[in-house]
């Protein structure tokens, strides 16, 4: 599995797509953040807290994400390397873990330089220190979990189809549906148990600075499923 986990990641940083994804991730949410006028602009909201950041992380990443792991089994199939991976003395879970964990480790060292935002708005407080460290670390602990889903079902994604665009697509259809879907869903009928099947519900509860372990073991929970599924597909 190391083999190919850093085989993805020296794949990324030896060609513009991992510098690309990093700077995209912070160009998007400084511009909202710190920028452009509206209801995400920590300076106009008025309050020293990054609710802000953690509303529009989950979005920017949604369709970041599915950009990067698009190529993860794609590309493989569309340049013939497939057959050659298959050959080396490795298994098919192996394989698809190194793919999942390199497109993993990438977003969270794109999400790294995000904690200057923690320190800011720290500083910012009136007086200097008034930030909910609780509710920020509940959420930073809530978007790994999320990313960690995000990526699963990129990397099943990838396995569809030899067409990256194809494939980022329904990446991007899985997880829309997955993080509001069900919250939409569950609206028309008033019901609790379909709302809770979706990510979104999940996060907010992790936002709220308490870690319960219904929210953990569903986040594993999608990560494992997908994760599965991508192996079964891959065998086939």
């Amino acid at each position: 599995m190391l083999i190919i986990l850093k085989k993805e990641i020296n794949s990324f940083f030896s060609s513009p797509i991992g510098y690309l994804v990093i700077t995209i991730f912070l160009l998007l949410n400084g511009l909202f953040l710190w920028v452009f006028k509206g209801d995400f602009n920590i300076l106009d909201y008025g309050f020293a807290d990054l609710s802000s950041f953690f509303l529009i992380a989950p979005w920017i990443l949604m369709f970041l994400i599915p950009a990067v792991t698009m190529r993860s089994f794609s590309d493989e199939k569309k340049q013939g390397t497939l057959e050659l991976l298959l050959t080396k003395p490795i298994s098919k879970l192996e394989i698809v873990l190194g793919k999942y964990f390199g497109s993993f480790i990438l977003i969270i060292i794109a999400l790294f330089p995000t904690l200057l935002y923690v320190y800011t708005v720290y500083e910012l407080g009136n007086p200097v220190g008034n930030l909910d460290l609780g509710s920020t670390i509940g959420s930073y602990f809530g978007l790994l979990f999320l990313i960690a889903s995000y990526t699963a079902i990129g990397v099943f994604s990838s396995t569809l189809s030899e067409n990256q665009i194809v494939a980022f697509l329904i990446a991007l259809s899985l997880c829309f549906l997955f993080y509001v879907g069900f919250e939409g869903i569950s609206d028309f009928t008033s019901s609790l148990l379909i709302e809770q099947l979706g990510m979104g519900y999940h996060f907010k509860s992790m936002s709220r600075g308490v870690l319960d372990t219904r929210d953990i073991i569903y986040f594993l929970s999608i990560s494992f499923l997908f994760i599965v599924l991508t192996k079964l597909n891959f065998k086939k």
